[in-house]
């Protein structure tokens, strides 16, 4: 797939598409979803394109959807203004871009040392975290849903080894989210770019280094043209949730029965989502190192120390600005004790002796 293509997409010339084509019947509900991805972006915009078609097809059409990526009808980090004002009725994200409005919507994707997968799935739905989404939203006229996951993300890509937090200092990096203010405290110059502006920032030397996701993702997207050395494990985003974002307005006017349906839409491709990554992400490293000479780094245990003790001061700060705010942090790191703690005992305990049993 040429990066090309799938960044601008044929679709771009249009102002949208109607994932239908009968003609609206009376009655029928419009539903316009706006993207902070590019159309047919492999591992996150057509996911969100899935999800877009399979609200119309699980309401038999009842809800009409028409979805527009990133650019076809507002820029990737307009998309909340636009749902919020009620221009559009949902859009999909990820909600920490709108930590400048409040930094309670940081930990519904991720935070520094945060949640993995499995653990933020438990704490949005069991342990707390959707009625805190909630309530936060509603401040902002917004009904959020989980609506997909990329798991444990790679540290980014770099022009140059990274061997100590000194390295960092001065160094221009795309890293939106919590995880730009860790490197700030470090002496780095975080930027907050949309996923289709960054490879022209990294080629053109614009940033120094960039994260995006992981192996499955930043494949398509080249990166490695401009930056060979890949850091392992991200600490920024251990488990990143993606969203739709509602109009409160609209989702409030839905039917007991549309609500339940767009909700179990949400929950299948969080599920398929995550699933499409870890099937992924394997194969597409093997093919950077492989054909594309990348070299993999791990961030020393230095480094890391340095990341942890920058973290506590940013969420603490993140915590200070209101009670929500403190709320939320605080229920989020509950969750990492409590959950964490069970993880550690099976998935990652269990992993660890399967792996070195094996000598995998």
């Amino acid at each position: 797939m040429e990066r090309r293509k799938f960044l601008t997409g044929a679709a771009l010339a249009g102002a949208g598409s109607t994932l239908a084509a009968p003609a609206l019947a009376q009655g029928t509900i419009e539903m316009a979803i706006v993207s902070t991805w590019p159309r047919d972006f492999p591992g996150l915009g057509l996911p969100a394109q899935r999800l877009a078609a399979r609200i119309q097809e699980l309401t038999d059409g009842e809800i009409q959807v028409s979805y527009f990526a990133a650019g076809e009808r507002v820029g990737a980090f307009d998309s909340f203004d636009e749902v919020a004002s009620g221009n559009a009725q949902a859009y999909m994200a990820a909600d920490y871009y709108w930590k400048g409005k409040h930094p309670g919507w940081a930990p519904f994707t991720a935070i520094p040392f945060g949640l993995t997968y499995t653990e933020m799935d438990a704490w949005t739905k069991f342990g707390g975290g959707q009625e805190l989404w909630d309530e936060l939203g509603a401040e902002f006229g917004i009904k959020a849903l989980a609506m997909g996951n990329t798991g444990v993300q790679m540290g980014g890509w770099f022009n140059k080894e990274i061997e100590s937090a000194d390295d960092l200092k001065g160094l221009k990096m795309r890293i939106p989210g919590l995880g730009g203010d860790v490197l700030a405290k470090l002496g780095g110059s975080p930027v907050s770019l949309p996923g289709g502006q960054i490879y022209e920032n990294l080629v053109s030397g614009a940033v120094d280094a960039t994260e995006w996701v992981g192996p499955f993702n930043d494949y398509f997207m080249k990166f490695y043209e401009a930056a060979k050395y890949y850091y392992y494990p991200g600490m920024h985003e251990p488990g990143s949730q993606l969203s739709l974002g509602m109009n409160k307005a609209f989702w409030d006017g839905l039917s007991d029965t549309h609500k339940a349906i767009i909700t179990a839409a949400a929950n299948e491709e969080n599920s398929l989502t995550m699933a499409e990554t870890n099937a992924n992400n394997g194969e597409y490293l093997n093919r950077l190192i492989n054909d594309h000479g990348v070299e993999l780094r791990e961030f020393n245990d230095d480094i890391y120390a340095s990341f942890a003790e920058a973290s506590q001061e940013v969420i603490e700060e993140a915590r200070e600005h209101s009670d929500l705010a403190a709320r939320i942090f605080d229920s989020h790191l509950k969750a990492r004790s409590e959950i964490g703690a069970w993880t550690a005992l099976s998935d990652t305990a269990y992993v660890n002796k399967r792996n070195t049993a094996l000598d995998l």
